[in-house]
C-alpha cells in the first residue's frame, strides 16, 4: 500500500487580509539637520550672523566699514595662525610649538632686518628652512617613537624662543619695517581697493589650502592617515613622511606668521605668540574639525570668524583680556565634548 505524503503547506490555511510591512521611515527634521551640520557649519555661521546683530546693538558704529576692516584683520592674523594647526589636527596630533615660532619670525623681521651685507628676504628663508627643519623633527620624533604631541612640541616651542634668544643677544629688535607693517594695517589697501593686503593673503590661503588639502593626492593621504592610520599604512601611504611634513609645514608657516604679526603688533615679545596658539585650537575645533578629521580649513576660516567677533564684541563691551582667555577654554572644553561624543556613537554605529 502507497502512502501520499501531503506537504505542511498544502494543507496550511491561507492567511486573510494580512497587512503589508510598514513602509520604511524617512529622517526626521532634527536627523537632516544634524546631516547637513556635519557637511556645513550652519550652526556657526548663524551665530556669526547672531553676534554681528548684538554688536551692532550694543556698540553704535560697529558695522560701519572702518569697524569691520579692522575686525577682518584680527580675523586674517587668527586665520594665518590656524592653518598648521588644523593640518596637525587632522593627522591626529597638536602643535604647541605654534607660539614658539611666531615669536622666531617675528623677531627675525624686526632683529635681523638690518644685518650688513644679507637682506631680510634671505634671513626669512633662513628661518622658515630651520623652522621647517625643526617641525620636520617634531614629526619624525612623534611617529617614530610614540612620543606625545603636546610634549615634544611644547620643547620644540620653548627651544625655539631659546635659541632665537642667543641668535638675537635677547633683543627683540625696534619696529618691523615699513612694508611688513602695512600688510597688517587696517586703513591700507590692496591694488587700489579698500581692503587690507593681509585680508587678501588671508582669502588666497584659504582658497590654496582648501584644494590642496581637498583636490591633490597628498591632500588626500593626509586626510586617510588621520581618519585611519592603520588604514593608511595598508594602503601602502607613508604615514610617517606625512607627520614629518605636516609638522614642518606647521612650523614654516607660524614663522611666516610671525612676520605679518611683528607688524601688526608693533613691540615684539616672547609672550607675542601666545595669544594665537590658544586661539588657533580655538578656532579649529569650534568650526568643527575633529581630532583625525573629519574638517577643512575651511571649517576653520568659519571658526576664526566666530570666535573673533565674539572677542571683538567682548573687548568693545568692557570684558577683559582675562575674560577672553576663559571664553577661549570654555569652546575648547565644549567642542571637544560635543565631537567626541559624536564620533563615539559614530563608530558604534
Amino acid at each position: 500500500m502507497t502512502t501520499i505524503r501531503q506537504d505542511p503547506l498544502d494543507t496550511a490555511p491561507l492567511a486573510q487580509n494580512v497587512p503589508p510591512p510598514p513602509a520604511p521611515r524617512g529622517p526626521t527634521a532634527g536627523q537632516r539637520l544634524l546631516a547637513l551640520q556635519r557637511r556645513f557649519p550652519l550652526v556657526q555661521l548663524l551665530l556669526i550672523v547672531g553676534v554681528l546683530g548684538w554688536g551692532a546693538a550694543a556698540m553704535p558704529g560697529f558695522l560701519e566699514p572702518t569697524s569691520l576692516r579692522s575686525v577682518l584683520v584680527l580675523c586674517a592674523l587668527t586665520g594665518l595662525a590656524s592653518i598648521g594647526q588644523t593640518l596637525v589636527v587632522l593627522i591626529r596630533g597638536i602643535d604647541l610649538s605654534l607660539a614658539g615660532f611666531i615669536v622666531a619670525g617675528a623677531v627675525t623681521v624686526t632683529q635681523f632686518g638690518d644685518v650688513p651685507g644679507v637682506p631680510l628676504p634671505a634671513m626669512l628663508a633662513l628661518a622658515v628652512a630651520c623652522g621647517a627643519a625643526a617641525g620636520g623633527l617634531v614629526g619624525y620624533l612623534c611617529h617614530r617613537f610614540g612620543m606625545h604631541p603636546i610634549i615634544v612640541t611644547l620643547a620644540a616651542g620653548s627651544i625655539a624662543v631659546g635659541a632665537t634668544a642667543v641668535l638675537s643677544g635677547g633683543g627683540t629688535g625696534s619696529a618691523a619695517p615699513g612694508w611688513v607693517t602695512r600688510l597688517s594695517a587696517p586703513m591700507a589697501s590692496t591694488f587700489g581697493l579698500p581692503v587690507p593686503p593681509v585680508v587678501v593673503i588671508w582669502v588666497l590661503a584659504v582658497a590654496v589650502v582648501s584644494v590642496l588639502l581637498h583636490r591633490t593626492r597628498p591632500g588626500r593621504r593626509l586626510l586617510a592617515t588621520g581618519a585611519s592610520p592603520v588604514a593608511a599604512d595598508l594602503a601602502h601611504i607613508d604615514t610617517r613622511k606625512v607627520w614629518v611634513t605636516v609638522y614642518a609645514l606647521s612650523a614654516a608657516l607660524a614663522i611666516l606668521a610671525g612676520v605679518v604679526l611683528a607688524g601688526f603688533a608693533g613691540n615684539v615679545d616672547n609672550r607675542l605668540g601666545t595669544p594665537y596658539l590658544f586661539q588657533s585650537i580655538a578656532a579649529v575645533v569650534l568650526g568643527g574639525t575633529a581630532f583625525g578629521g573629519p574638517g577643512s580649513y575651511t571649517r576653520t576660516t568659519v571658526g576664526v570668524l566666530l570666535l573673533t567677533t565674539v572677542s571683538t564684541v567682548l573687548v568693545g563691551l568692557g570684558f577683559q583680556e582675562a575674560d577672553q582667555q576663559i571664553l577661549n577654554g570654555l569652546v575648547i572644553l565644549a567642542a571637544m565634548a560635543v565631537y567626541g561624543r559624536e564620533r563615539r556613537l559614530r563608530d558604534q554605529v
